[in-house]
């Protein structure tokens, strides 16, 4: 039922199909993208990020949480989500609870689009805009490399941790654009933020990839074809680009084949394409 690709250092493993699910894991780095299906193997992620309130991309948290149960977890996991929709997320599964005499608890964290929440020392998640019907987000996954004070380089190294211990900040931080994560948006998304484009891995969507739907088609929708990839091909930094959340107007078997053809191959080589083997789609 899963499928699992390689993106440089990262795992991406679960299921997309556009309109139907999509959740995905990237377990080195701990957290759940969406929760449109509850594979078992995704339930001992601590943390989800939701991109919107869409049934396919969170209608199966429910499902998820309970599942948790069975893991031995106990603390609730941390879920991340637009702001807008945490007072009904959190009324939804109040309800959920009642009805199955469970508590499907959840730490709700609302984030609007700059904001930013802490995943652990050296990590954190940066919330940006994205453009779809219902409010929604994407995330960029930063880690912070602390470096020695330019003003410090070359002092002994006793004299250093001498500042350290009386309080001293010797560090400054630089960013590292980890993975990205983009979906059911407006290709405006890259063009409002485009430090998405310099992540090193960028999972996105592209719902659409020929004349079998139209650009018109995709946009009433507000989702992305590859007509407007193509048209960005020169722009994208990306070391790798995880394609997802395709129409079940193709098969999973014939996709590869249209991104050979009709991708400019400096950006086609950096595209992985998240298909399960074979010409079915799961489920």
């Amino acid at each position: 039922m899963l499928t699992t690709v390689t993106a440089g250092p990262y795992t991406v493993r679960g299921i997309s199909v556009g309109g139907v699910y999509t959740s995905l894991s990237v377990p080195e780095l701990g957290l759940l993208f969406d929760a449109g299906a509850s594979p078992r193997s995704h339930g001992p992620i601590d943390t989800i990020l939701l991109s919107h309130g869409h049934a396919d991309h969170i209608g199966a948290l429910p499902a998820l949480l309970g599942i948790r149960a069975l893991h031995g977890k106990q603390k609730p996991p941390r879920v991340v989500m637009p702001n807008e929709i945490v007072d009904d997320l959190t009324a939804a599964l109040a309800a959920l609870s009642k009805l199955q005499r469970f508590p499907l608890a959840i730490e709700a964290i609302g984030m609007s689009p700059g904001d930013e929440v802490a995943l652990r020392a050296d990590l954190l998640v940066r919330a940006v805009r994205t453009f779809h019907p219902v409010p929604s987000l994407g995330y960029i996954i930063v880690r912070k490399i602390a470096k020695l004070r330019a003003d410090l380089i070359g002092l002994a190294g006793p004299e250093i941790a001498a500042r350290r211990r009386a309080g001293e900040n010797v560090s400054d931080y630089e960013e590292r654009l980890e993975l990205a994560y983009a979906t059911d948006t407006l290709v405006s998304v890259l063009d409002h933020s485009p430090e998405l484009l310099k992540a090193r891995v960028l999972i996105v969507e592209c719902t659409f990839l020929d004349e079998r739907k139209s650009l018109e088609h995709a946009r009433a929708g507000c989702h992305i074809h590859l007509d407007e990839i193509i048209e960005r091909a020169e722009r994208f930094e990306n070391e790798h680009i995880v394609m997802m959340h395709f129409s079940q107007v193709y098969r999973p078997d014939e996709i590869g084949a249209l991104l050979d053809a009709r991708v400019p191959a400096r950006l086609r080589s950096r595209i992985i394409p998240f298909v399960p083997v074979g010409p079915h789609w799961p489920g």
